[in-house]
């Protein structure tokens, strides 16, 4: 696959700048070069690997490698987030059938960036493990916001969603953390419970406090400690959330490597533990 790190390495001209002593930006790496077709109105592209010498912002081109031209070069009639990596590759991938293998996009900027060959198994797959309800989950609204937003654009990523339905436990013997989830069942912040055989669903913390305020009472748990559970499991690349802070940070679980954010994490903390996550996973790939 070809798909330069910036847009502002990809040039544009209506003719081919080799054989001349027109000079080309020193920051052109490739080339697109638009021919008109006067009586049909059409367009057709040619893009270039541009071989340039010199040390000045105006250099010399040396030479001109043809990368794909005519029938299998399409551009994207649509604007798009140019730094929107997987968009592209995936966007690129529908379209490249047939003789098609090179698709230029623009921005709404205007700027121009091309992808040869796209290969969406570059892509990184991120799972968001986490509890509803709310649903979708508090995590996934977070990273769902902040990849619409375009800060992982970057990072070549996509969200798959890996969440455990909390209603599945309600019941009238069923103990909750918080009476704000809105499960049906009793709730560890405002119930008195006074006969045995509950079930707690909650976590470490919760499993303490039902023990301090109920000492002589029997019960039955289910851990949701991404750390501990048998329901809450990652399977793949992971960010979820823990309620004990000093979890925090990047850690491996059951092999799968991932990032826990404190359960109140700001978004800004949920962005910066993903790229942390990505980085590391991308360092170790190396």
């Amino acid at each position: 696959m070809i798909f330069p790190d910036e847009y502002k390495c990809v040039g544009v001209s209506k003719a081919l700048p080799e054989g001349t002593e027109e000079p080309i930006y020193f920051l052109t790496e490739y080339l697109i070069v638009e021919k008109e077709d006067l009586e049909s109105g059409s367009t057709e592209y040619s893009v270039y690997y541009v071989k340039k010498s010199g040390n000045e912002l105006l250099r010399k081109v040396e030479s001109l490698e043809l990368i794909a031209s005519g029938e299998e070069v399409v551009r994207y009639e649509k604007e798009l987030n140019i730094k929107d990596r997987s968009l592209l590759i995936e966007t690129a991938a529908k379209l490249c059938t047939g003789k098609v293998n090179t698709v230029i996009f623009t921005g709404v900027d205007r700027h121009v960036t091309i992808v040869h060959d796209p290969d969406p198994s570059v892509i990184l797959e991120i799972e968001i493990l986490d509890v509803a309800p709310p649903t979708p989950s508090w995590l996934s609204q977070v990273v769902r916001r902040l990849e619409a937003s375009g800060i992982f654009g970057d990072l070549q990523i996509r969200f798959t969603e890996n969440t455990v339905d909390l209603r599945q436990f309600e019941g009238e013997n069923t103990v909750f953390p918080c009476s704000s989830s809105g499960l049906e069942g009793k709730c560890l912040d405002s119930d008195v419970l006074t006969e045995n055989g509950h079930l707690l669903v909650g976590c470490e913390i919760s499993k303490s406090l039902f023990e301090m305020r109920f000492p002589e009472l029997e019960y039955s748990f289910v851990n949701l400690c991404p750390f501990k559970s048998e329901i809450v499991v990652p399977t793949k690349l992971f960010i979820t959330r823990c309620c004990r802070s000093e979890k925090s940070g990047l850690v491996n679980i059951n092999g799968i490597e991932g990032a826990v954010v404190h359960w109140g994490a700001s978004e800004y903390q949920v962005s910066e533990a993903i790229r942390k996550l990505v980085n590391r996973y991308r360092e170790k790939e190396l």
